[in-house]
């Protein structure tokens, strides 16, 4: 990067308090857009997209969220990214250093299935790694939120803010594994079986699945691509909410994840954990992984 950008990049720094305050204040107002049509205060017109449902209250959040950021931050040399308008075909990284990663409706089918496990992710990335995350799940009107380097709060409809951190847990028999609840596939469910976990929860919403870790319900969350993976907007959030309370996200080879990468697809194994034996996780994940993909090639 070129000393002439510097300016603008220690601006940013200094106004991520600020900044963050809007994006929870814009958080916060799509969470109502969405309880709205969750009870039934519009047709949500469900309709499929590359085969995933989408409905309008994914489309009314998100109209809201990218009206509400641009307005408020008009002066940013910010990009935005977001699932309901990024292009899939075209796959192509945003321009800007600094690039708001967005999923309006995490867990769509759970909010048309009414199990309540659906979320707002909002992160502001810069050069590919999350500064600002905010994750809320609107039906227990929580909101968790991280700054890069100043750890995790998690806050209601008061807006008092509680620092959070996960369990300390650090044998994998006593950990508590939290998985998707539609999106398994077979090797993943062999990898799952596998690993001696005390017990296993399964929950909608990335962001849901972490915010179980934060409130020490859960331990552990694995995600493993197969046909499809996971988008950028999956992840950028619910990762720093996790990393910036003390545990870990990462590929199952212990690498960092980045965004903005024009492939948006997050492919391979990767491992959220609340971080004691997080290395023995992924390494052990990554194990199995070798045998059941070498079992299910004989069987093919």
């Amino acid at each position: 990067m070129g000393t002439e950008f510097l300016p603008v990049v220690v601006m940013i720094e200094n106004r991520l308090a600020e900044i963050g305050a809007i994006a929870c204040d814009v958080a916060w107002g799509a969470a109502d857009i969405l309880r709205a049509y969750y009870r039934g205060e519009g047709d949500l017109d469900v309709q499929d997209k590359t085969g995933d449902p989408v409905t309008a209250a994914d489309l009314a959040a998100n109209h809201y969220l990218l009206e509400q950021l641009q307005a408020q931050l008009t002066d940013e040399p910010f990009g935005y990214l977001s699932e309901e308008t990024y292009d899939l075909v075209k796959m192509e990284a945003k321009p800007e250093d600094w690039v708001w990663i967005i999923d309006p409706l995490d867990g769509t089918r759970d909010f048309i299935e009414k199990t309540g496990e659906y979320a707002i992710h909002l992160a502001l990335t810069y050069q590919g790694r999350p500064q600002i995350g905010v994750v809320v799940i609107p039906e227990t009107e929580k909101l968790y939120f991280a700054i890069k380097g100043q750890g995790t709060t998690v806050e209601g409809r008061d807006r008092h803010r509680t620092p959070i951190r996960p369990s300390t847990h650090s044998r994998i028999e006593d950990l508590v594994l939290v998985a998707s609840r539609s999106h398994r596939d077979l090797r993943l469910n062999k990898m799952l079986e596998r690993m001696p976990f005390g017990d296993r929860q399964f929950v909608g919403s990335v962001g849901c699945k972490i915010s179980t870790i934060l409130e020490q319900r859960t331990d552990v969350y694995i995600s493993l691509s197969g046909k499809s993976a996971p988008k950028d907007w999956d992840f950028a959030a619910p990762e720093l909410i996790l990393t910036e309370a003390g545990g870990q996200f990462t590929s199952f080879t212990g690498a960092e994840l980045r965004y903005n990468q024009g492939d948006v697809n997050q492919w391979g194994g990767l491992m959220a954990s609340n971080g004691p034996c997080h290395r023995e996780l992924y390494t052990l994940a990554s194990r199995l992984l070798v045998e059941i993909d070498a079992e299910l090639a004989q069987e093919g």
